[in-house]
């Protein structure tokens, strides 16, 4: 299944914008298909990476659907389109999309890695009602080295998922991907951040009507001011050096 890439202006990446209904229709056809398949999404912590890590972004490039998380990123990508529905729809967030996997068929097993041990079978249960009858593994992540890394990859070798959620943060879940991929049992791979916290309900999710006004991140900061001060106030400069030393290398 091919999907046609879209660019976002200013950012110079691209992206493959779709809103629940759409995603819903292209994950059905990875799971009839049975192949490997990797789903990413692009913010503004993840375009500054494309920009500063080549390995980064060459895993974006081969990543099989890209969606829009940030609202940043989705005001450029729509700036000057004609869309048929509401921009914000195609604003989608892992905890946006994750809930309609109960309308697909034939999804019979998924394995949920990352997170502590309490919120990881919180996530589990989670699944457990939103897709109810499929085998749901999880497979904690905190503390994760290399030991654990291993231990995983076999677990999945063995378990052989149709879909898998990988939560640990970025970069080190696509890190995860980029060593691991090629040795994977086919199943669509997904990088989800934080979502395994927020389905276990332990990462507070704001309240939507913030998110689809693009202030999802005044909430986070005001939760978790330590962990977000810096993406919210000093990344965004460091992505505009970026950007402008790019611009300026090709003329």
């Amino acid at each position: 299944m091919s999907l046609k890439r879209q660019a976002v202006p200013v950012l110079d990446v691209d992206a493959t914008p779709l809103a629940v209904d759409g995603l819903m229709d292209v994950l059905q056809g990875f799971v009839d298909d049975g192949a490997r398949r990797v789903v990413v999404g692009h913010n503004l912590h993840s375009v500054t990476l494309c920009h500063s890590d080549q390995r980064f972004r060459a895993f974006y490039d081969r990543a099989d659907v890209v969606l829009i998380d940030g609202a940043p990123v989705l005001w450029l990508w729509c700036r000057g389109r004609k869309l048929d529905r509401p921009a914000m729809d195609y604003r989608l967030g892992s905890t946006d999309w994750i809930p309609a996997l109960g309308t697909l068929k034939g999804l019979q097993r998924i394995a949920v890695i990352g997170a502590g041990a309490d919120a990881n079978a919180g996530a589990v249960r989670r699944l457990q009602e939103i897709v109810p009858g499929a085998e749901i593994h999880g497979i904690p992540g905190e503390g994760w080295n290399d030991a654990l890394e291993a231990a995983a990859s076999g677990q999945l070798k063995t378990l052989r998922p149709q879909l898998v959620f990988l939560g640990l943060g970025m970069p080190l879940q696509e890190e995860v991907l980029q060593r691991w991929l090629p040795t994977l049992p086919p199943a669509t791979y997904c990088t989800v951040g934080g979502a395994i916290e927020q389905l276990a309900g332990v990462q507070k999710l704001a309240p939507r009507w913030l998110g689809r006004l693009g202030l999802e991140w005044a909430w986070r900061l005001a939760l978790h001011p330590g962990r977000v001060a810096y993406r919210v106030f000093g990344e965004p400069w460091v992505l505009l050096g970026l950007l402008a030393r790019r611009r300026l290398r090709r003329g």
